[in-house]
């Protein structure tokens, strides 16, 4: 294969690493598996960890691939806008360490972006699978088909009509978008939020006039199991209390732009309140009285 010259790549993968070694492998072997070259991948581990990662990558001698580790450990967060800082290339995707890409990703999103070159973001189609790598559909991936606006079919969506189908529900899967980097690196992550950082930057260029494609052709395969960030924080409420606290900012700020609808949507944010609903029969059998708590007061009176 001839590859092209790695400072040109038209598409930058970054992975912020933090858990299972063997997932990692199975992320990168399918990026080496693109039938498209037109890219690049960045690993970066976040705090001083043994070398066998760094080791591992090495043995691969892929030009295309470089592996970064923070000199301390920066969280979440901060991970990710070291990710940010670091791309270089056109399009960025902030590709989760445990997922993985059909052979044709990167040529299906770069071909979507020739054809709509104005779009900030573009959303391909998602299979949700599970630790073992298993198609599953839970309830909560449903869901997010369901308010997807353009599931019927290709679509570019903008302004208030996406932002409020944002705010009744993110149905977008963060490690699977494809980012105009000068676009995200004007606004960054956030560093006070865990959860809501791809909600937040979303919305927040949304906000500033940017547009987005989904395209609904499934290229890539997202894998939610119980160790994941989202889970773990959803099981100890913090998910809940930040994502009041984000939902509430955006509701004045659609306000202040008379997008009435999407400030009702955010105010209600229906999806989030059904979430912690959900959670409390569990934490009841589990006599977690603490949880369950929080959780009706997220979904019933906050």
């Amino acid at each position: 294969m001839n590859l092209p010259d790695p400072a040109a790549a038209a598409l930058q993968f970054q992975v912020p690493f933090y858990g299972d070694p063997a997932l990692l492998r199975e992320t990168v072997a399918s990026v080496l598996a693109q039938t498209d070259p037109r890219w690049r991948m960045t690993i970066v581990e976040d705090g001083p960890r043994d070398d066998s990662v760094r080791n591992w990558l090495g043995g691969l001698d892929e030009p295309r691939i470089r592996y970064e580790s923070n000199s301390k450990t920066l969280g979440v967060a901060g991970n990710f806008q070291r990710c940010l800082d670091l791309a270089d290339s056109d399009y960025v995707v902030f590709l989760g360490c445990d997922d993985r890409l059909h052979p044709s990703y990167v040529s299906h999103v770069l071909a979507a972006i020739a054809e709509h070159p104005d779009v900030a973001i573009v959303q391909p189609g998602v299979r949700v699978i599970d630790g073992d790598g298993t198609a599953v559909r839970p309830l909560g991936d449903r869901l997010k088909a369901r308010l997807n606006p353009a599931h019927a079919g290709p679509a570019v969506v903008e302004g208030e009509p996406l932002m409020t189908s944002l705010m009744r529900g993110n149905w977008t899967y963060f490690p699977s978008l494809v980012w105009r980097r000068e676009r995200i690196a004007t606004i960054g992550f956030r560093q006070d939020l865990q959860i809501a950082l791809d909600l937040v930057a979303l919305v927040t260029l949304v906000l500033n006039g940017e547009r987005l494609l989904v395209t609904n052709h499934v290229v890539f395969e997202y894998r939610r199991h119980r160790a994941s960030a989202s889970s773990i924080s959803a099981a100890n409420a913090d998910r809940f209390l930040e994502e009041r606290r984000v939902y509430k900012e955006f509701e004045q700020r659609a306000r202040s732009r008379h997008w009435l609808r999407a400030a009702r949507a955010a105010r209600l944010r229906l999806t989030s309140r059904l979430h912690a609903l959900a959670l409390v029969p569990r934490s009841i059998r589990c006599r977690a009285w603490t949880k369950s708590k929080a959780y009706l007061r997220h979904a019933l009176f906050s």
